[in-house]
């Protein structure tokens, strides 16, 4: 390694206090490597650029760019903070010790399952219960609320509007910059709850939403398979969730449970006053 003074910082935390100085790609790479340490410090550098939608030259560039020689260096210093990690929490690993899922010689459907039931460990253990119950407190009580995502994640937008409605929560959905979508951006004021789903790089809408109710003083939830994403930064509040996968696909296992998770605290605030609405709803 050549970095020179860095020796205090972890990886990670590096990453984090630079994070604002590297390229668009360059923040791809580093925040896979903050959320998926774990992976980052065995992965070669092609996988690494394939699990963040990148090229193995800009995952070789953001070792140089933290001072590294280097992508086997910047790897050992992810390997380094793993192990360092791992020991601090030895027994707690232990505890949580069980049986594989599947054989060894997993097939590439057995390697997917395996990837969700991952991904929804990872993100329960890694959610903030005070940011889940900031975010639950806020949909309870909002007058309006917006959910914003594009492509994929519109999707999961829509699916949270649909439990909140059972709810009979005022809720509607922007998923394209479509002049019915603008026109409902428009209408954000202080009275507002928007809700911004990202799934790697946010899509500049989702971006240019939760900058719309910042300066509206609307109130703002990030839903983000990152932690440095620029909308989590935005936004007051965040909910993270994993989403690695051997797939040719970001794995959403975790965030369609989250969001059930999500309306479900939401309903048990109050279960007695939703409980005549929800059965009705059943029965048809």
């Amino acid at each position: 390694m050549t970095r020179a003074g860095t020796s205090a910082l972890t990886l990670s935390e590096e990453i984090r206090q630079r994070f604002d100085e590297f390229s668009r790609s360059q923040k791809d790479v580093g925040q896979y490597i903050v959320d998926h340490l774990d992976e980052a410090a065995f992965q070669t550098a092609e996988e690494l650029a394939r699990r963040a939608n990148t090229s193995s030259s800009t995952v070789v560039r953001f070792a140089q760019a933290l001072g590294f020689e280097g992508f086997p260096e910047l790897q050992q210093a992810a390997r380094d903070e793993y192990r360092r990690s791992r020991e601090g929490n030895a027994g707690q690993v232990e505890s949580l010790l069980a049986p594989p899922l599947f054989p060894i010689d997993q097939t590439e459907f057995e390697a997917a399952l395996a990837a969700d039931h991952t991904n929804v460990e990872d993100t329960a253990r890694k959610v903030d219960r005070d940011e889940v119950s900031a975010a639950i407190d806020l949909i309870s009580r909002a007058e309006r609320i917006v959910l914003c995502g594009t492509d994929q994640m519109a999707f999961f937008a829509s699916y949270l509007r649909h439990l909140l409605m059972l709810l009979d929560l005022r809720c509607e959905v922007v998923a394209s910059p479509s002049q019915e979508g603008l026109a409902r951006l428009g209408r954000i004021d202080d009275k507002t709850l928007v809700i911004g789903f990202s799934a790697g790089r946010p899509h500049p809408l989702v971006v240019r939403a939760v900058k719309l109710a910042r300066h509206r003083k609307a109130r703002t939830i990030a839903v983000a398979d990152a932690t440095l994403s620029e909308v989590a930064k935005l936004a007051d509040h965040k909910l993270y969730y994993s989403s690695n996968s051997p797939a040719y696909v970001r794995s959403h296992a975790a965030l369609l449970s989250l969001v059930q998770a999500l309306a479900y605290g939401v309903y048990a605030l109050d279960e007695s006053a939703y409980a005549d609405r929800i059965k009705a709803f059943r029965l048809k």
